[in-house]
């Protein structure tokens, strides 16, 4: 009984701070502008919100909500389960300047009993807690992580450069991944293809893949295409996505690669390596002022001045670490977040610990995508990369 007595107590002196509103007063003032926060949890919130509503969880309130809200003058209503988390938050929203806060009497469970517009949940339990802390990020939220799962992304190569990326596309989130490799699983692929493993030696490599990718999140649908890309394969390969990743070891398929993703209006992410470097960009044909992959190789090297990786030999490590550049500008692609790298060239030296950025400008004599460019045919493409070895 004291226990409650004092419960009702604190309650009570809580509420004679913070103003309450009911939930019809809510959706009016909302509909005025005010801006609604549902500070339930993530898994909460996954069964469904109020329409047009921010979600915030409590516990993350006072680190983001000065993002996502600077105005301190803004008439802020706060609603949780059944209106007690809410009065707390929105005493620590006083706390931090906030002028006109309010919380939702009654909260979710009397927005529903009295028939107010819901938005369906994004997320399931099972995604709330699998994406919690990226979901933490405001760039990303429940939105973003939707955005992810609605992505299409196709990876060529699933060796050195593919094995990372595609690992960390799949934790992340995005939720149809095709890989395309022809080849298969060696021992001497193992140092650094870190999504094969031993037993799997002589397996195809996007069947590998796949079993890593199930295995990290079931949740991702992974298509494989154990096909090598070819001219006439290309633009069937590729479309349907939204971005393609360039893990590719050879030009001839670099080539065919960007003159596809030119001509389908679709951004490349690119990367390249070879024994204790590397290299990484992106080429965006949806922007005006973004090179294409001919702007930095109109025409490609002899074989002799870029030996592959079986030729020249590679730190085992260095793949991860591009991969995972690659990884990271995919999902900023997706999200719509941060710079990517368009218009510039990242370049690493392992050995000095040194990374550079190198401004890359389109060049108007390109061959690809200059005033005077014509396209020729992907066979002729792989006929100028087979003359070039």
């Amino acid at each position: 009984m004291t226990e409650d007595f004092n419960r009702d107590r604190w309650l009570a002196d809580l509420r004679s701070r913070v103003p309450e509103v009911t939930v019809t007063e809510a959706l009016a003032r909302q509909l005025g502008g005010a801006l609604l926060v549902d500070v339930r949890e993530d898994g909460e919130r996954a069964s469904g919100t109020p329409a047009g509503a921010l979600g915030l969880s409590r516990g993350y309130l006072e680190l983001r909500i000065e993002h996502a809200e600077p105005d301190r003058h803004r008439d802020v209503l706060l609603l949780c389960g059944s209106g007690q988390r809410s009065l707390l938050a929105a005493e620590t929203l006083q706390r931090m300047g906030y002028r006109r806060v309010s919380s939702v009497a009654g909260g979710m469970g009397a927005w529903k009993a009295a028939g107010l517009p819901v938005t369906a949940g994004l997320l399931d339990a099972d995604a709330a807690e699998r994406y919690a802390r990226q979901m933490l990020l405001p760039q990303v939220g429940a939105d973003g992580q939707a955005k992810l799962d609605a992505a299409r992304v196709v990876v060529i190569g699933a060796g050195g450069l593919g094995a990372p990326l595609l690992l960390y596309l799949a934790a992340a989130g995005v939720g149809h991944i095709t890989v395309v490799d022809d080849d298969r699983v060696e021992r001497s692929n193992l140092h650094r293809q870190v999504i094969h493993a031993d037993p799997r030696v002589g397996m195809s490599k996007a069947e590998s893949a796949r079993l890593s990718l199930g295995a990290l999140n079931p949740r991702v649908r992974v298509t494989t295409v154990v096909e090598r890309l070819r001219a006439d394969n290309v633009e069937a390969l590729v479309r349907d996505h939204d971005v393609v990743v360039d893990g590719a070891d050879n030009f001839a398929t670099r080539y065919l690669l960007a003159a596809a993703t030119r001509r389908l209006g679709m951004p490349m992410v690119y990367a390249a390596i070879e024994r204790f470097s590397g290299q990484a960009s992106v080429f965006d044909p949806r922007r005006d002022d973004s090179p294409c992959y001919r702007c930095l190789f109109p025409e490609p090297p002899s074989a002799a001045d870029a030996p592959n990786c079986s030729e020249a030999g590679v730190l085992g490590v260095l793949p991860g670490l591009l991969g995972l550049v690659q990884a990271t500008e995919a999902i900023k692609l997706i999200l719509g977040v941060g710079q990517p790298l368009v218009g510039r060239l990242l370049s690493y030296d392992a050995l000095d610990m040194r990374f550079r950025e190198l401004t890359l400008r389109r060049d108007p004599e390109c061959p690809g995508c200059g005033a005077g460019a014509t396209f020729d045919g992907y066979r002729d493409l792989e006929r100028m990369c087979a003359s070039a070895g």
